[in-house]
């Protein structure tokens, strides 16, 4: 990509905001990229700031399509300083990473989680073309299971009727335990 879609601004809480609608457009339109602020369903044509979840600008800064500034004065913020200020807000940013960019370059659209309480919501096509019918919870090859992380993911799996997947993460490796419940 020869020059980023989009200047995107850091704020201290480590949300990141692309204050041009135009911009943001084109970041959404290229893979639903954030969320559009204020807009529950959005469609492509939203004039409105985009929201994008730190992961997705770690990815996004590492993939050239955007540049990051921070602060009044508008300084770039790199890769690396825009991992650092993830990290202090987000618990297990690496692991969480390595498995978002995973399943980014298989081509699936990684969305936040959060109201699913799991780590991501995973599309084939896009949110509002598809339901999710992947959510994946990030976990440390060192962590381990336990039963009641088990019970909770097959009890969630079948109540919003899509695949539960913990992803376990040890260095750049990845396995992916899949839990779908079906009744006999």
């Amino acid at each position: 990509m020869d020059a980023p879609l989009a200047l995107v601004e850091a704020l201290s809480d480590s949300r990141l905001i692309v204050w041009s609608p135009e911009e943001g457009r084109k970041l959404y339109g290229e893979g639903y990229y954030g969320k559009p602020l204020g807009i529950p369903k959005p469609k492509e044509d939203f004039e409105a700031p985009l929201v994008l979840d730190p992961i997705e600008g770690i990815y996004l800064l590492e993939k050239g399509m955007i540049s990051v500034c921070s602060g009044e004065e508008k300084k770039e913020v790199g890769l690396e300083e825009l991992r650092a200020i993830a990290r202090k807000t987000l618990e297990g940013l690496d692991e969480k990473y390595i498995v978002y960019r995973d399943l980014r370059e298989r081509g699936y659209v990684v969305t936040p989680g959060i109201k699913y309480g799991c780590d991501f919501a995973v599309y084939e096509k896009g949110p509002g073309l598809d339901h999710a019918p992947f959510l994946v919870k990030v976990k440390s090859s060192l962590d381990g299971l336990t039963a009641a992380e088990l019970v909770e993911a097959g009890r969630l799996a079948t109540t919003v009727r899509k695949t539960f997947i913990i992803a376990m993460v040890s260095g750049e490796e990845i396995r992916f335990l899949s839990f779908k419940w079906w009744k006999p």
